[in-house]
């Protein structure tokens, strides 16, 4: 997978028919600020949904959950967590992010290379369409597809074919590949992204907000301590879902299997 990234790394200016490269070079460590939040008010959550994707519309959250054998697509009503519409993916297929453009829903799968692009009010397929490498997070500016696959890298993909254009290289405050992007969401100009697995660089349930045009780090949101009993039931119950309603301004996460799904507000906690 990191060979992969390495690869289209190098492809800036070797070939004009080669997705262009977006990359941040910071000269040594530099402070962004942390993010907290407070809990404007906690919805129920379908503790079997693998969270994998998520997004708002209209009123409802949509949902893309994993596992094989699990996988699905569903339209959640928020006020009480009922799923209203699900879709089943095939149980070959592991089901990652998802994004709604132009009133299609296009969702990844993790190992597969195959996406499915879905009518919004149906659920029916419309296309499948494939990809290298793997499939993770999933969002858009309203023209083009950012699509995380694990590594330092976002592709930016035209949605007609599917094609990357660009890849933005993703560093921390000190310079190192910021590794595990996972889930993405659009939030005013800013990608932000979960990281899998982000206790590992010693920020447990961080949400790290990037900068798309450039890549870099812009500042991190602590959530480490919002729904303590999901995180101790399983390490990979972990949080993974972002939504943003732009109309109400209103941010929503949850996590993989949590019972609970969060309206927060953030507030600063370091510059």
């Amino acid at each position: 997978m990191f060979a992969a990234a390495v690869l289209l790394f190098s492809c800036n200016g070797a070939n004009a028919n080669r997705p262009a490269v977006v990359t941040n070079s910071p000269s040594g460590s530099s402070a962004v600020p942390t993010y907290g939040y407070d809990v404007i008010k906690s919805y129920k959550h379908d503790k079997n949904a693998f969270t994998q994707g998520l997004f708002f519309h209209d009123g409802f959250l949509y949902e893309s959950t994993g596992q094989y054998g699990a996988s699905s697509l569903r339209k959640v009503e928020i006020e009480t967590g009922k799923v209203l519409q699900k879709k089943n993916v095939s149980s070959e297929f592991f089901a990652e992010g998802i994004v709604l453009l132009d009133g299609k829903i296009y969702q990844l799968t993790w190992q597969a290379g195959i996406g499915f692009v879905y009518d919004l009010n149906t659920f029916s397929v419309l296309r499948e369409f494939r990809y290298s490498g793997e499939g993770w997070g999933l969002t858009t500016d309203g023209k083009m597809l950012y699509h995380s696959d694990g590594t330092h890298v976002i592709r930016v993909v035209d949605p007609d074919g599917y094609k990357t254009v660009k890849t933005i290289v993703v560093k921390d405050e000190n310079g190192r590949p910021l590794m595990s992007i996972n889930e993405l969401e659009w939030v005013k100009g800013e990608i932000w992204a979960n990281i899998w697995h982000s206790e590992k660089l010693g920020k447990p349930n961080h949400i790290a907000r990037i900068d798309p045009s450039t890549g870099k780090l812009l500042g991190w949101i602590d959530l480490g301590g919002i729904s303590p009993d999901d995180i101790a039931r399983n390490s990979e119950n972990m949080l993974n879902g972002i939504a943003y309603d732009p109309e109400g301004d209103r941010i929503f996460i949850t996590g993989k299997n949590w019972e609970k799904l969060f309206e927060i507000k953030l507030k600063t906690l370091t510059q």
